[in-house]
Order: structure tokens, then sequence, then C-alpha cells
């Protein structure tokens, strides 16, 4: 009996169980680049990501405060607060949120004195 119940989708109460797959995946791109912000936006909204930009860390941290997200992409080189700040506000902040730093220099000496960030800015 009960494992029909689940066939057919249901929770143990009876009533539908919530899909999994049709949450939608919420991630906010940190880029001082409106081009490569659209570029994230089009790329990953395609596959039905929602994707919301912030043009500089201040604006990322931000909206980090203000929203739910499901992953963060951003660049190390961004005006008013580096990406490797932010990650340090957001992992003093014990946001658990995966990180993906898309950035062609990282600076060594933040890293080597930072383990918890090598591994969030290495994703």
């Amino acid at each position: 009996m009960r494992s029909n119940r689940i066939l057919r989708g249901e929770g143990p109460t009876g009533r539908p169980r919530k899909c999994l797959t049709n949450n939608r995946v919420r991630i906010l791109v940190v880029d001082e680049d409106s081009d490569l912000r659209l570029l994230y936006a089009f790329v990953l909204g395609r596959p039905g990501y929602d994707v919301e930009g912030a043009k500089d860390g201040a604006a990322g941290w931000d909206a980090l405060q203000n929203s739910n997200y499901n992953l963060l992409i951003t660049e190390n080189e961004l005006p008013y607060l580096t990406g490797l700040e932010l990650v340090k506000k957001l992992r003093a902040a014990r946001m658990a949120l995966p990180v993906v730093m898309a950035s062609g220099r990282l600076p060594a000496h933040e890293l080597s004195q930072n383990p918890s960030l090598r591994l969030a800015a290495t994703l």
C-alpha cells in the first residue's frame, strides 16, 4: 500500500509530494562586465536556471543577504569588494553556498593565508 503512494508521488500523509526537480535553481553572478553577466544569464537560463546579476562585490553581498541562492559565480577583481572578500564575508556569515571563482588571476598570498578560501576559490 505504501509503495503505491510513493509511485503516485504522494507523501506519507497521502498529499502530493513536492517534486525537487521543479524547484528552480537560483544562481547569483557577480561580475563588473555587463556583457559577461548577460552571457551567464543566457547560457544558464536556457536549461532553466534563474540567474541574477550584480555589478560589483558590494551589490553581490547585498543580494546574498536579501535572497537565497544555490550557487555564487564571481570573479576576484571587483569594485568595492573583491571576490575573495565576498567569499570571506559569505563564510563568516556561515552561508553554506557553493562558489565558483571564475577569475584569471587570484592572489596566491591570500589563498595561502586563508586555507578555507582555497577550496571555495578553486571550485
